[in-house]
């Protein structure tokens, strides 16, 4: 909510900026996506490492602090 009333007020203030951004906001989303995407998976790939390396210790039962 706080985002559009941001938008509402450089809309009043300086409308071809803000129509620059309603139209650039989209293509950016899209150009970052696959970054996202890699750090989804990056964080899938550490998830899996720390489990791996924190096996050892949750079968002898310790409990992390």
């Amino acid at each position: 909510m706080l985002t559009f009333l941001l938008w509402l007020f450089v809309l009043a203030l300086c409308w071809p900026l803000a129509l620059l951004a309603l139209v650039l906001y989209p293509l950016v989303w899209l150009l970052l996506l696959p970054f996202r995407l890699l750090g989804i998976a990056v964080e899938g790939v550490f998830a899996i490492l720390r489990g791996m390396v924190m096996l050892p210790a949750r079968l002898l039962g310790v409990r992390p602090g």
